[in-house]
Protein backbone atom coordinates (compact mmCIF):
# COMPACT_ATOMS: atom_id res chain seq x y z
CA UNK A 1 0.00 0.00 0.00
CA UNK A 2 1.43 3.41 -0.99
CA UNK A 3 1.25 6.68 0.82
CA UNK A 4 -1.97 8.62 0.52
CA UNK A 5 -1.68 11.87 -1.41
CA UNK A 6 -3.09 14.69 0.67
CA UNK A 7 -4.01 18.19 -0.49
CA UNK A 8 -1.60 20.92 0.49
CA UNK A 9 -2.10 21.85 4.13
CA UNK A 10 -2.45 25.57 4.80
CA UNK A 11 -3.14 27.04 8.26
CA UNK A 12 -3.91 30.68 8.97
CA UNK A 13 -3.37 32.22 12.39
CA UNK A 14 -5.21 35.43 13.19
CA UNK A 15 -3.01 37.00 15.87
CA UNK A 16 -5.64 39.52 16.99
CA UNK A 17 -8.46 37.03 17.62
CA UNK A 18 -5.98 34.21 18.54
CA UNK A 19 -7.67 31.70 16.22
CA UNK A 20 -5.96 29.12 14.03
CA UNK A 21 -7.91 28.09 10.91
CA UNK A 22 -7.05 24.82 9.20
CA UNK A 23 -7.32 23.99 5.49
CA UNK A 24 -9.87 21.28 6.39
CA UNK A 25 -12.28 24.09 7.31
CA UNK A 26 -12.04 23.84 11.09
CA UNK A 27 -10.67 26.44 13.45
CA UNK A 28 -9.46 26.44 17.02
CA UNK A 29 -9.06 29.12 19.68
CA UNK A 30 -5.47 29.43 20.86
CA UNK A 31 -4.59 29.60 24.55
CA UNK A 32 -1.27 31.27 23.61
CA UNK A 33 -0.64 33.42 20.54
CA UNK A 34 2.34 35.72 20.93
CA UNK A 35 4.74 37.30 18.45
CA UNK A 36 8.41 36.88 19.39
CA UNK A 37 11.57 38.25 17.79
CA UNK A 38 12.11 34.82 16.19
CA UNK A 39 8.50 34.23 15.05
CA UNK A 40 5.16 33.23 16.58
CA UNK A 41 4.48 31.17 19.72
CA UNK A 42 1.22 29.21 19.75
CA UNK A 43 -0.52 26.76 22.04
CA UNK A 44 -3.96 25.27 21.66
CA UNK A 45 -5.90 22.65 23.61
CA UNK A 46 -6.55 19.31 21.92
CA UNK A 47 -9.77 18.08 23.57
CA UNK A 48 -10.41 15.47 20.85
CA UNK A 49 -7.06 13.74 21.50
CA UNK A 50 -7.27 11.22 24.37
CA UNK A 51 -3.49 11.30 24.93
CA UNK A 52 -2.55 14.95 24.36
CA UNK A 53 -3.62 17.94 26.40
CA UNK A 54 -2.37 20.60 23.97
CA UNK A 55 -0.23 21.28 20.93
CA UNK A 56 2.67 23.68 21.31
CA UNK A 57 3.89 25.29 18.09
CA UNK A 58 6.60 27.80 17.27
CA UNK A 59 6.59 29.29 13.76
CA UNK A 60 10.07 30.40 12.71
CA UNK A 61 9.66 32.09 9.31
CA UNK A 62 13.32 33.07 8.86
CA UNK A 63 14.27 29.39 9.14
CA UNK A 64 11.28 28.09 7.16
CA UNK A 65 10.36 25.83 10.09
CA UNK A 66 7.50 24.96 12.40
CA UNK A 67 8.50 23.38 15.72
CA UNK A 68 5.70 21.42 17.34
CA UNK A 69 5.07 19.09 20.25
CA UNK A 70 2.01 17.42 21.71
CA UNK A 71 1.91 17.87 25.49
CA UNK A 72 0.65 14.62 27.11
CA UNK A 73 -2.47 14.70 29.29
CA UNK A 74 -0.79 12.78 32.09
CA UNK A 75 2.29 14.41 33.57
CA UNK A 76 3.69 10.89 33.97
CA UNK A 77 3.21 10.05 30.29
CA UNK A 78 6.06 10.43 27.89
CA UNK A 79 5.16 12.49 24.83
CA UNK A 80 6.57 12.03 21.37
CA UNK A 81 9.62 13.95 20.23
CA UNK A 82 9.42 17.57 19.08
CA UNK A 83 9.12 17.81 15.30
CA UNK A 84 10.64 20.45 13.03
CA UNK A 85 8.61 20.67 9.81
CA UNK A 86 9.57 22.59 6.66
CA UNK A 87 6.97 25.29 6.00
CA UNK A 88 6.46 28.39 3.95
CA UNK A 89 5.26 31.27 6.16
CA UNK A 90 3.64 34.42 4.82
CA UNK A 91 2.82 37.29 7.16
CA UNK A 92 0.21 39.88 6.32
CA UNK A 93 -0.53 42.25 9.18
CA UNK A 94 -2.49 40.24 11.69
CA UNK A 95 -2.42 36.95 9.72
CA UNK A 96 0.29 34.30 9.53
CA UNK A 97 -0.31 31.82 6.69
CA UNK A 98 1.65 28.57 6.93
CA UNK A 99 1.96 26.09 4.07
CA UNK A 100 3.12 22.65 5.22
CA UNK A 101 5.85 21.27 2.93
CA UNK A 102 5.27 17.73 4.27
CA UNK A 103 8.83 16.90 5.33
CA UNK A 104 10.36 17.22 8.75
CA UNK A 105 12.70 16.07 11.50
CA UNK A 106 11.87 14.35 14.77
CA UNK A 107 14.35 15.57 17.38
CA UNK A 108 14.06 13.30 20.44
CA UNK A 109 17.15 14.69 22.20
CA UNK A 110 19.97 12.52 23.43
CA UNK A 111 19.77 10.47 20.25
CA UNK A 112 19.98 11.10 16.53
CA UNK A 113 17.35 13.29 14.87
CA UNK A 114 15.56 11.53 12.03
CA UNK A 115 13.72 12.60 8.90
CA UNK A 116 9.95 12.05 9.15
CA UNK A 117 6.99 12.08 6.74
CA UNK A 118 9.19 11.15 3.77
CA UNK A 119 6.55 8.81 2.26
CA UNK A 120 3.87 11.51 2.46
CA UNK A 121 6.33 14.01 0.96
CA UNK A 122 7.24 11.64 -1.91
CA UNK A 123 3.57 10.95 -2.65
CA UNK A 124 2.79 14.70 -2.68
CA UNK A 125 5.66 15.35 -5.09
CA UNK A 126 4.66 12.44 -7.35
CA UNK A 127 1.03 13.57 -7.28
CA UNK A 128 2.04 17.19 -7.98
CA UNK A 129 0.44 18.41 -4.77
CA UNK A 130 3.87 19.90 -4.05
CA UNK A 131 5.50 21.64 -6.97
CA UNK A 132 9.23 21.41 -7.75
CA UNK A 133 10.00 24.73 -6.00
CA UNK A 134 8.29 23.71 -2.76
CA UNK A 135 9.83 20.23 -2.91
CA UNK A 136 13.33 21.69 -3.33
CA UNK A 137 12.70 24.17 -0.52
CA UNK A 138 11.54 21.37 1.81
CA UNK A 139 14.57 19.20 1.03
CA UNK A 140 17.06 22.06 1.44
CA UNK A 141 15.43 23.21 4.69
CA UNK A 142 15.28 19.76 6.29
CA UNK A 143 18.80 18.76 5.25
CA UNK A 144 20.28 22.09 6.40
CA UNK A 145 18.47 21.77 9.72
CA UNK A 146 19.53 18.14 10.17
CA UNK A 147 23.15 19.12 9.61
CA UNK A 148 22.90 22.01 12.08
CA UNK A 149 21.12 19.92 14.73
CA UNK A 150 23.76 17.20 14.27
CA UNK A 151 26.54 19.72 14.89
CA UNK A 152 24.81 20.56 18.19
CA UNK A 153 24.70 16.94 19.45
CA UNK A 154 21.04 16.57 18.38
CA UNK A 155 20.02 18.77 21.33
CA UNK A 156 17.15 21.05 20.34
CA UNK A 157 17.79 23.72 22.99
CA UNK A 158 21.47 23.96 22.03
CA UNK A 159 20.53 24.32 18.37
CA UNK A 160 17.87 26.94 19.19
CA UNK A 161 20.44 29.00 21.17
CA UNK A 162 22.85 28.75 18.22
CA UNK A 163 20.06 30.24 16.06
CA UNK A 164 19.59 33.13 18.54
CA UNK A 165 16.46 31.75 20.19
CA UNK A 166 17.10 31.75 23.93
CA UNK A 167 13.53 30.91 25.00
CA UNK A 168 13.21 27.51 26.68
CA UNK A 169 11.44 24.98 24.47
CA UNK A 170 8.64 23.37 26.52
CA UNK A 171 9.15 19.60 26.54
CA UNK A 172 6.53 18.76 29.12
Amino acid sequence: MGAVITPQLVDVVDTVSAVRSYSAGTSRALSTCRAEHWGLRLECPTPEDPFSDSEITWLMPELGLRLSHLRPRSRHARGGPPVLTAVRVERDGRSWRTTDLLLGLAVPGGTTARIVRSEEFAAAVAGRVLGPGDADLALRTVHRTLEEVSLHRHELDVWLRHRGIFDQWPYA
